[in-house]
């Protein structure tokens, strides 16, 4: 009789807080579906496989769906916290994955590793993402940390053939073992200072003795593993290279899905756990802001490969998200997160466009490569244009609302403290958003103004077609009408507060 009251008690728990976790448990369940669906699909129908990944995806939003409107709570025993701010990261990581698969097969097909494993990679890693969003827990961001990490280092080397994308991969590997290392001791710190894992414990013990040698430690290595996970200059050095050499569509996904989950926990860490060292995170994170919008923006300047390119403008771009995290502000969370989101379309579909020019045996990853775009077709030339401009900060498009946000949120932290850091802050960013229009017209003169240079046809897909379409009316439209985005990054900011 005990064991039967001890089976229902267990029964009657799991089926209480698996329901906040329902989202994870389609990914992680579809993910393993298309495992077994790879060992029989014949090889000339693999493609498939992505329509199946798509639904997995699909069931996943139908979830957090159901979710959102069922009010917030917590789960396992509060190691996960369904609030407005891990909703609104876990809405944009599925996007971002969503729009990854639809650009994927195709590519997969020019490069001859249509497998199943590559959509259910992408499934885990979203997965794991999710988790960290949502996490209340160092063990739970630890978890969902290393299920996304080893699925994007897989992915990273998932062109088994190509030496630069096993090249790509054990690096990544190496420096991202070595982070996550720092990263735990940072955190056995924190737990050793208040025999809990829970941020909110963590929280206040930290706030009764922040002085401390262990605290300051403690925060720093922390602080230090999220930095790479962001690719935050000192730590950025893994990017170019791991985006250089991993596949095009992976390296999309790298650049805005890990970026706005790491981000997440970031916010939730230093807002949580670390807020009453927020003096001494201000400066430290306000000279990395620094560095790598410099760094990120002058290094691009550089390039002729795309790729690369777009990896330094990607390290310049956490540096503008970092500004908002300097703040510890309301007005700085609601930027960062309103960032990142609108980020996520005008990124992705410069990274669609991209994948356009790769044919059989035609990387199409240098910038010469866009030499005379617009006279082989307007269109993808124009739309090109239009992502450029958005990640330059060009009104009246996505990406100006989202610098705009968080400019602001530094100049009020100014006008409200007065604090010359915060000014010095807004300044420099201003001037690296003017280095970052130098390196995206570079781009726009070889499209527009040079002869064409490869007139074979571009690699048109109904996927990469769908996505290049939501991801330009996402970048108009958000642009022209941000108030969705911004109320939403309203309410997501209130639970950190």
């Amino acid at each position: 009789m005990d064991q039967y009251n001890v089976a229902s008690e267990v029964f009657s728990f799991l089926r209480k807080n698996a329901a906040y976790i329902g989202p994870q448990i389609h990914l992680v369940m579809w993910g393993m579906g298309l495992l077994i669906l790879d060992f029989l699909i014949p090889k000339e129908k693999k493609r498939l496989i992505s329509l199946f990944a798509l639904l997995g995806i699909a069931a996943a939003m139908v979830h957090w769906y159901r979710l959102y409107h069922a009010g917030v709570g917590r789960a396992f025993f509060d190691m996960i916290s369904l609030d407005s701010f891990s909703l609104f990261f876990q809405l944009t990581v599925l996007i971002a994955a969503a729009l990854t698969v639809m650009m994927s097969y195709r590519y997969l097909d020019e490069e001859g590793e249509q497998h199943g494993e590559y959509y259910a990679l992408i499934l885990f890693a979203t997965s794991g993402m999710m988790f960290m969003v949502a996490a209340l827990d160092l063990v739970t961001i630890f978890v969902g940390l290393e299920l996304m990490s080893i699925s994007v280092y897989v992915l990273v080397g998932f062109l088994r053939f190509n030496l630069k994308s096993n090249e790509a991969s054990l690096k990544y590997f190496l420096l991202g073992a070595f982070s996550t290392g720092v990263l735990l001791y940072g955190m056995s710190l924190l737990y050793g200072i208040s025999g809990s894992t829970n941020l909110q414990v963590i929280g206040y013990a930290v706030s009764q003795n922040p002085t401390s040698p262990a605290v300051v430690l403690g925060m720093i290595g922390m602080l230090a593993g999220l930095f790479f996970k962001v690719a935050a200059v000192p730590f950025h050095m893994w990017a170019p290279d791991a985006y250089e050499g991993a596949p095009t569509s992976v390296t999309a996904f790298m650049s805005v899905a890990v970026k706005a989950a790491a981000f997440a926990v970031f916010f939730r860490v230093l807002m949580v756990s670390l807020g009453s060292l927020r003096d001494l995170s201000t400066i430290l994170i306000s000279v990395v802001a620094i560095l790598t919008m410099t760094v990120g923006n002058w290094a691009a300047v550089t390039q002729s490969n795309i790729k690369r390119l777009l990896a330094y403008s990607s390290i310049s771009h956490a540096g503008y998200v970092l500004l908002g995290l300097a703040t510890g502000s309301e007005l700085g969370i609601r930027a960062g997160a309103v960032y990142l989101f609108l980020y996520t379309f005008m990124n992705l579909g410069a990274w669609a466009v991209v994948l356009l020019l790769r044919r059989r045996d035609i990387p199409g990853e240098q910038i010469d490569d866009f030499n005379g775009l617009f006279f082989r077709n307007p269109w993808v030339a124009g739309l090109m244009l239009l992502f450029l401009l958005s990640l330059g900060g060009i009104p009246p498009l996505a990406g100006f609302i989202a610098k705009y946000y968080v400019f602001a949120a530094v100049i009020q932290e100014y006008l409200t403290a007065g604090s010359k850091l915060m000014l010095w802050l807004a300044i420099i960013a201003v001037l690296n958003a003017v280095v970052a229009l130098y390196y995206y017209v570079k781009i726009v003169v070889a499209m527009f103004m040079k002869e064409l240079s490869e007139p074979a046809e571009l690699s048109f897909s109904v996927g990469n077609t769908i996505t290049l379409i939501i991801t330009a009316a996402a970048t108009i439209i958000l642009g022209i009408y941000p108030n969705v985005v911004i109320r939403f990054a309203e309410v997501a900011a209130l639970p950190l507060l």
